[in-house]
């Protein structure tokens, strides 16, 4: 371990040994960086939990959610497992420390009505259009978070110079993820996702330039960034009417809602979201729950409001 800064060895070993994406390596960049500035110059195994329920109150009191809180003080605990087992410590100061309770928030999802008409909106026959569609199908058929999405490689590739996180397995009409904490999983792609990955495939040489194993090529033949396909995705529900704002993760959550609508499966829908906790996954039962209710207030005869 680098004993002058183990915040850089502890960042290393998630870069190198836990293989964490460039986006989650950002965060705990950043989280690290504050847990640094609160110990201003102090040895961090010298902190304790006074100092973190003070960094909670002031971040608190300065405009910060309850839930970016709660990441930081997740990051920064996580941190301190790690350097307990190198250094010797009389404790985790984060161990006991809470973030604020903050309002519960669903997550947003389109209707089933509304993701149809986005799914089937027209769009023009040309490379860009073919692209933005496929990408659009496969939010919706996969579940995929963004990360996942921009990952994709047109199959599974090994060679010397570049060997693929995630890829597209046409032939078994699936995907093959690396996803959040360093999870893999398969999740099966539909029929309308494939046929749309087909038609982008059909004319994706055509963007073929810097990057030969992206899945989504940009116009200039890079890998689509993350910012570049949540522009499409907005841009496209716009064409299509949709009143909301609708990004990604709507896309993901909308996959996530109308598949538990459908089936009842909390568990299948944990594995094909590829949440490590299936607590994660329990906030689609109050969508669906919001769902019956909005059924049961139309359908019975007790429950309808009179005029």
């Amino acid at each position: 371990m680098n004993a002058a800064d183990p915040v850089a060895a502890y960042l290393s070993m998630l870069e190198h040994e836990r293989r964490l994406s460039a986006h989650t390596l950002r965060g705990y960049t950043h989280e690290l960086d504050e847990l640094k500035k609160l110990a201003n110059g102090r040895a961090l195994e010298t902190l304790a939990a006074s100092d973190m329920r003070g960094a909670v109150s002031r971040a608190h009191a300065g405009g910060l959610t309850a839930r970016s809180i709660a990441h930081r003080l997740s990051a920064w605990r996580a941190f301190y497992r790690w350097l307990a087992e190198r250094v010797e410590m009389a404790a985790n100061p984060v161990a006991t420390v809470r973030a604020p309770k903050g309002a519960k928030t669903l997550p947003k999802a389109l209707s089933v009505d509304d993701a149809n008409t986005l799914m089937e909106a027209p769009h023009a026959n040309t490379t860009e259009a073919l692209r933005d569609h496929a990408i659009l199908e496969l939010f919706y058929s996969s579940g995929l978070r963004l990360s996942e999405l921009v990952s994709l490689d047109i199959f599974e590739i090994k060679t010397k110079d570049h060997e693929s996180v995630s890829w597209l397995d046409l032939p078994n009409t699936e995907v093959n993820v690396f996803g959040k904490g360093g999870k893999r999983r398969k999740v099966p792609v539909g029929r309308k996702a494939i046929d749309a990955l087909r038609a982008w495939m059909d004319v994706r040489g055509e963007f073929v330039k810097l990057d030969p194993y992206a899945l989504f090529l940009s116009v200039r033949g890079n890998r689509m960034s993350p910012n570049v396909v949540r522009d499409r995705v907005k841009r496209m529900a716009l064409l299509a009417g949709i009143p909301s704002n609708v990004h990604p993760h709507v896309l993901r959550h909308s996959f996530a809602t109308h598949v538990l609508q459908s089936s009842g499966d909390l568990r299948a829908v944990q594995e094909l979201l590829g949440h490590a906790s299936i607590t994660a996954t329990q906030v689609y039962t109050s969508l669906d729950f919001q769902h019956l209710a909005r059924v049961y207030d139309s359908a019975h005869p007790r429950a309808k409001k009179r005029d």
